[in-house]
């Protein structure tokens, strides 16, 4: 199974993208703005998309998606997600004001998208590769996602603030590979609190809890681009604190435009 990172940060810059990540051909995991870097035969490959939640970082890139190969395709795209972000969807985005409803266009009979809602836990198959939905604690209802490879389970935790049920369930999986969020520095750990996401302190906390069947990497994802290297600074001087010592991951930044074979 083949990962590739399209796009991984928290806001958008030059060389930034927001969250995305192709896997093989067919399945997309949220729909950030490093779909745009596909071409339209990598796009009208897609099959699947897979969204933790619904806020416009995550599928800012769906409505376009569509809208530039929903002709071409013999089959409409299924989009997999949460009841509660397919409403948010239907009622702010494909609502025929903001863009139209791909779900009933160009007819009910044959339309561009489709909508599959799941569930946390929920186990599932989609072209092939098994995918389990992960929980997730977010300012909206939201998931993570693990998908499994020949080496083992892709795990991506997706938004989530402290999440003590992502490490009972994954504690139980053979993890290969583990992208975590760490949207906000230290300084701003009262607002990453209010916000429901990480800083390095909270992470850390979040990673002890974790007990890998085997080493792996742990790659850190949506920062913001005028924090990433403070953010990560801040992670690596905790790494090292000896107080600490009881995280035993290698931890890395993750970048968009990097491959793995899980």
């Amino acid at each position: 199974m083949k990962v590739r990172v399209l796009g991984c940060s928290g806001a958008i810059a030059r060389d930034c993208r927001t969250t995305a990540f192709l896997v093989d051909e067919h399945i997309l995991v949220d729909a950030g703005t490093g779909v745009g870097d596909l071409t339209v035969d990598e796009m009208l490959a897609i099959d699947h998309v897979l969204l933790t939640h619904c806020h416009l970082d995550h599928i800012a890139a769906l409505p376009l998606l569509l809208d530039a190969v929903g002709t071409r395709r013999s089959k409409p795209v299924t989009l997999h997600a949460l009841p509660e972000t397919i409403t948010a969807l239907q009622q702010h985005i494909f609502n025929g004001v903001i863009w139209p409803d791909f779900n009933c266009l160009p007819s009910s009979h044959k339309p561009f998208m489709r909508y599959a809602p799941l569930a946390t836990g929920q186990q599932l198959e989609l072209a092939g590769i098994a995918v389990e939905v992960l929980p997730a604690v977010h300012t909206v209802p939201a998931v993570g996602y693990a998908l499994c490879g020949s080496e083992g389970w892709w795990v991506f935790s997706g938004d989530t603030g402290p999440n003590s049920a992502l490490w009972q369930r994954i504690n139980c999986m053979d993890v290969a590979m583990l992208v975590i969020e760490t949207a906000f520095s230290s300084q701003e750990q009262a607002l990453a609190q209010r916000s429901q996401h990480l800083a390095p302190p909270t992470l850390m906390h979040e990673l002890a809890q974790w007990q890998p069947q085997r080493s792996c990497p742990v790659y850190i994802a949506h920062t913001k681009p005028l924090e990433t290297n403070q953010i990560f600074e801040e992670i690596i001087r905790l790494c090292a604190d000896s107080t600490l010592a009881t995280v035993p991951h290698g931890i890395e930044w993750l970048r968009t435009g990097q491959e793995f074979t899980i």
